[in-house]
């Protein structure tokens, strides 16, 4: 009996050790990224994510322990007494340049079996909610307030983008070149050594268009850069009242995109790979590839057939590549198979010369309809949505016009700037009226003007130039700011009306997203974003506004500054959290003299401090 009362004993001391193991062990799991992690003041916060965050009780947020347990999780996510933190963690250094749904650490991290044949690693592939880092991205250790517009066409900031190698691999292309503090911008490029500029007054030559000016009188506005390098190509079409989306991803060549974005510059992270890009069908007037290295013949010319989609009618695309001139068998071969390609999808040649090669989209069906049956590709299914984007595959088959796009011979636009103000076409889709179009326009005009009063003391002429409109709506906000020196990256929600290919007929630029995830862009690459009722439409969404917050703190450069124009709640959530951010209040105004039905909403607008990965905060300038 003695052995036995002996061995139970045992048992207990034994299960109080476990216990109290256990107990420690989940110690060092909630608190051991903050004592281990960063050199800095924050941690690695390499599984930071916001219910995580929200674990970590009294000792980091200044409430009770208890609180967060006794939230009804039911209510609403701006209306209840939140735990607010005093401060956010900080990011280890080393995350500086992320992003999170192009992250390939996360993809080694995960063990995602990808195809790398079809650019499956260069896609959006965003973090479950427990691998979300909850932590403010720190900028390089010497960051600058950027240069401004224009001067930073030509040159930027070394310490920003303190990467030189690509200085280095295309120094026989001018790329870039490394002078002292600054990285300069000869205006080089894989194909046009000598000057963007040269060279996109030869493809105007080619097209016979007056004065070799690309714009074509305003016919043509938007252009797709594929494979854009850092950016030189969209750069010079600028003075030219063309405006480029400049694509490319986030490869061999990485921060060619960070250093566009840092010129001033329109430009995207993304990839020709599986699915579609996130612009609607018939948005660009010119596709552009100068040695962007895709294989446009693979997988049935499905890449090929995305840009089809993407040209509005009678639409260019304009190649530069070896095959288009060389005369050695592979490239002979290639020329070969793209001839018949594109003769198949009924483009022709427009223009050739020396090493470039225009091809031209038809102006209506009527190719499409004589070609003998069983030809490849196919035309799409009549059920198939050549306007839904985000996270659709690409499909092998050509987009066809529909009835009256096919009686119209072509887009209907407006040459620029008069398309900008003038109803786009495509305003019937959605059943909007002419009228509903111009009051819109005029609204925002009038909101606009009010958002640069409040930021007049803030403000000069040349503060601000990448800008990006949350939910873009029409297009109204990015209007209202023709007569500024910026340009707006227009931002359609993906669960909402798409109304995308509005804002491309207006001659304006953006791109599809969902908020409940990471943006495809680099940390620190907007001056200004504005968010109208973003947050109230998260009150429908699973996932958190916190995590919003942090995500648009990585997005915005130091200085920079965010237009919140929300419902009065939301506002008061995000004040609460304005400290913790390193955000400074600017202004305050409701909207009751808007004269519109949106009179209950407030406006809000922070100006993002610049600090250091030490602690302590510079006085924003």
């Amino acid at each position: 009996m003695s052995r036995g009362r002996s061995d139970g004993s045992q048992k207990k001391r034994l299960v109080a050790s476990i216990c109290v193991v256990t107990i420690f062990l989940g110690f060092l799991y909630v608190y051991g990224g903050s004592i281990f992690g960063s050199k800095n003041s924050g941690s690695s916060a390499f599984e930071y994510g916001t219910k995580s965050l929200k674990r970590l009780g009294s000792s980091y947020l200044g409430g009770d322990d208890d609180t967060d347990a006794k939230q009804d999780e039911s209510s609403s996510k701006f209306g209840g007494d939140e735990i607010v933190p005093k401060s956010f963690p900080v990011c280890d250094d080393r995350h500086s340049e992320l992003i999170p749904c192009l992250d390939r650490h996360l993809i080694y991290q995960m063990r995602m079996k990808l195809d790398l044949s079809v650019m499956e690693h260069y896609e959006r592939h965003c973090p479950p909610s427990e691998r979300r880092f909850n932590c403010l991205i720190p900028p390089p250790s010497e960051y600058k307030v950027p240069i401004k517009w224009p001067q930073s066409r030509d040159e930027v900031w070394k310490a920003n983008i303190p990467h030189t190698h690509l200085a280095k691999e295309k120094s026989d292309q001018n790329w870039m070149v490394v002078k002292g503090e600054k990285i300069v911008f000869p205006g080089g490029g894989t194909h046009f050594h000598y000057g963007a500029d040269k060279y996109i007054a030869a493809i105007a030559n080619m097209l016979n268009f007056s004065n070799d000016n690309l714009n074509n009188e305003g016919r043509l506005r938007t252009v797709l850069d594929v494979g854009c390098g850092v950016a030189s190509f969209g750069a010079y079409l600028l003075s030219s009242d063309i405006i480029a989306m400049s694509l490319a991803p986030n490869d061999v060549h990485q921060n060619q995109i960070q250093f566009a974005l840092e010129r001033g510059i329109p430009a995207y992270l993304g990839v020709l790979g599986t699915k579609r890009l996130p612009y609607p069908s018939r948005s660009f007037e010119l596709a552009h590839c100068s040695r962007c290295r895709i294989d446009w013949l693979q997988r049935d010319g499905i890449l090929l057939l995305e840009l089809d989609r993407l040209l509005r009618p009678g639409g260019y695309f304009a190649y530069s590549s070896p095959e288009a001139y060389a005369q050695d068998e592979e490239d002979l071969r290639i020329w070969k198979e793209m001839s018949d390609l594109v003769g198949r999808m009924c483009w022709r040649i427009a223009a050739k010369r020396n090493q470039t090669v225009i091809w031209q989209k038809p102006l209506t069906n009527d190719c499409y309809r004589k070609r003998e049956p069983g030809t490849r590709p196919p035309l799409c299914q009549s059920d198939d949505d050549p306007d839904a984007v985000w996270g659709v595959n690409m499909e092998a088959c050509i987009t066809p016009y529909s009835e009256h796009d096919n009686k119209a011979k072509g887009s209907g636009l407006a040459p620029w700037p008069s398309r900008l103000t003038s109803p786009p076409p495509r305003l019937a889709d959605f059943g909007y009226s002419n009228d509903m179009f111009e009051k819109d326009t005029e609204l925002w005009q009038r909101r606009v003007e009010k958002y640069w009063n409040l930021l007049s003391r803030k403000i000069k002429s040349n503060t601000i130039r990448n800008i990006m409109d949350m939910k873009a709506g029409m297009g109204s906000f990015a209007a209202a700011l023709r007569s500024k020196d910026v340009w707006v990256m227009n931002v359609v929600p993906q669960d909402g009306l798409n109304t995308l290919k509005l804002i491309y007929d207006r001659g304006l630029i953006g791109s599809t997203h969902d908020w409940c995830e990471g943006y495809s862009t680099y940390p620190r690459t907007y001056d200004l974003l504005h968010a109208w009722t973003v947050f109230s439409d998260l009150e429908k969404k699973d996932c958190s506004p916190e995590d919003l917050l942090i995500e648009m703190d990585r997005i915005l450069r130091p200085t920079g500054f965010i237009i919140f124009r929300d419902k009065q709640p939301v506002i008061d959530f995000i004040k609460k959290y304005s400290s913790a951010l390193h955000w400074e209040a600017i202004a305050t105004a409701d909207s009751s003299s808007d004269s519109d039905q949106d009179g209950d909403e407030v406006v809000f607008i922070i100006q993002k401090k610049l600090w250091l990965t030490t602690g302590s905060l510079r006085d924003t300038e």
